[in-house]
């Protein structure tokens, strides 16, 4: 069924798996959201880079029964099977690149509604002498040794001080006290820390919303990244094109800013000018922050932002949302938009010389792309080479490209390792580009692991070329088996 315009905020999307047999499991068991509430999802569904043993494309899950918060439920899972996502985006799982880089290439800007909108029904304001972030918010910790409860799937909304253009991305908050969270903001990357960089050279607080529990496509949406969508793009436009319909905003009661207006919890504060030393266990001492995508710890940092809370927003009875850092969750919220910019980019330079692209789980949707190339004419050999490098141009921090004939399942390892055992020779199939930036996280990337490696977050980007050379694929055919409905033996 087609669920794309009928899915308004997180509330709807529940509604349609409740609908869709295996899809979600609500619980009154009691929970602890610190580490209990992740142990258990790593089990039901978490799948991604999590450490074994742990459930691939399992159910979403609803905690109804959160210890300390007995108003608010806990969302996990959500996102954590292609095929969910998929469903929830009205289209078949293979065709998800292709839709949202169709919408990434038509974006529908969002409108502002008049308040007060759903997502204030109830307001907490920082200067109440009761107000704290840990009773309002039941923010989970993943493992026993996070720096402290994380907001893992907030929407931080902020405007550029200069341009008065607006943005909307992901980034991991950890609860610091009871009006302060801090938020990692990576050097030079993301949009919103480059709007913080810039107020913090005006000497002025940078106002930002953070909207947590909103529709499924925004989570997704909002983590393109440049080239696709330059500094001053509003993902939230994308999310628009998906649903056929402008994403509501709406004012914020305590700052200066925007918020979604059918989220479930609003958190309204301002990133301090110069506050980007703020230690993320300065609580716990662990000395790591979280689980990331690439299924490693990752450290504690030094250089998080302050976030000085203003006001918490939220619905009546709210839904936390939440997810493990290296779940199938982080796969797709990464993948798909890294599958679209991939796509996107190729098309206009080859077209129609690459089927489709997955962004592998094993990579967190980060690290490893599969193209499904095709070749038709004599001169199409060494092209799908070229992909591979428009690819890496597309997704700077892709760190691997497998590329495989039409013929090969691009979404099944095991036709794509066969592809690789049987169309692969690494003396003549691999192409290696050392001294490249990727991603940080690659514990790989270290000097200490190669002296090849001049800094953190230096990689050798590879090419994996598994496609038939042109003029011998008619020896490389696969088996043909005779075309018969199943049915006709399954049922009869």
């Amino acid at each position: 069924m087609d669920h794309r315009t009928e899915i308004l905020d997180l509330r709807t999307a529940l509604a349609v798996l409740r609908e869709t047999p295996g899809q979600l499991i609500e619980t009154n068991v009691a929970v602890d959201p610190a580490a209990e509430l992740s142990g258990v999802y790593r089990y039901v569904g978490a799948g991604g880079t999590v450490m074994r043993p742990t459930t691939v494309d399992g159910p979403a899950m609803l905690f109804h029964n959160v210890k300390s918060h007995p108003e608010a439920s806990v969302a996990i899972g959500v996102l954590a099977s292609r095929a969910r996502v998929a469903n929830l985006f009205g289209c078949k799982k293979e065709e998800l690149g292709w839709l949202v880089q169709s919408c990434a290439s038509n974006p529908m800007q969002p409108i502002v509604v008049e308040g007060p909108a759903p997502c204030q029904e109830e307001v907490h304001l920082a200067t109440e002498p009761d107000f704290d972030l840990n009773k309002l918010i039941p923010a989970p910790t993943n493992t026993p040794v996070d720096a402290g409860p994380y907001i893992t799937l907030g929407m931080c909304y902020a405007t550029h001080p200069d341009t008065g253009l607006s943005d909307v991305t992901i980034h991991r908050m950890c609860i610091q006290g009871k009006d302060e969270l801090s938020i990692f903001l990576q050097p030079g990357s993301r949009h919103i820390g480059a709007m913080a960089e810039r107020a913090t050279e005006l000497g002025q607080p940078l106002p930002i919303s953070v909207s947590i529990g909103v529709d499924p496509a925004i989570e997704v949406l909002s983590c393109f990244e440049p080239p696709t969508t330059p500094l001053g793009f509003n993902e939230l436009s994308i999310a628009g094109a998906l649903r056929q319909r402008p994403v509501e905003l709406v004012h914020c009661v305590s700052v200066q800013e925007h918020a979604i207006a059918n989220a479930e919890y609003v958190i309204e504060g301002e990133i301090l000018p110069g506050s980007n030393h703020v230690v993320e266990d300065q609580n716990t001492h662990t000395g790591y922050a979280m689980p990331e995508f690439p299924g490693y710890n990752g450290p504690a940092s030094h250089v998080c932002w302050l976030l000085k809370v203003k006001a918490v927003t939220h619905r009546k009875n709210p839904i936390m949302q939440t997810c493990i850092g290296p779940s199938e969750e982080h796969v797709n919220m990464a993948g798909i938009p890294t599958e679209a910019s991939i796509l996107g980019m190729i098309h206009k330079a080859l077209p129609g010389k690459v089927v489709n692209c997955y962004a592998h789980r094993a990579g967190g949707g980060k690290y490893m792309a599969v193209l499904q190339c095709k070749k038709t004419v004599p001169t199409d050999e060494g092209k799908q080479r070229q992909a591979a490098l428009l690819a890496f141009s597309a997704f700077p921090e892709l760190k691997h490209v497998i590329l495989v004939d039409e013929d090969v399942d691009i979404f099944d390892p095991n036709d794509v390792l066969w592809a690789m055992n049987t169309r692969f020779q690494g003396d003549r199939d691999i192409i290696t580009i050392p001294g490249v930036r990727c991603h940080p996280l690659d514990p790989s990337s270290n000097p200490a692991y190669s002296p090849s490696i001049l800094d953190i977050g230096i990689s050798c980007k590879t090419i994996f070329d598994c496609t038939v050379p042109f003029p011998l694929r008619d020896h490389f055919r696969r088996a043909p088996f005779l075309e018969v409905d199943p049915e006709r033996w399954l049922h009869g």
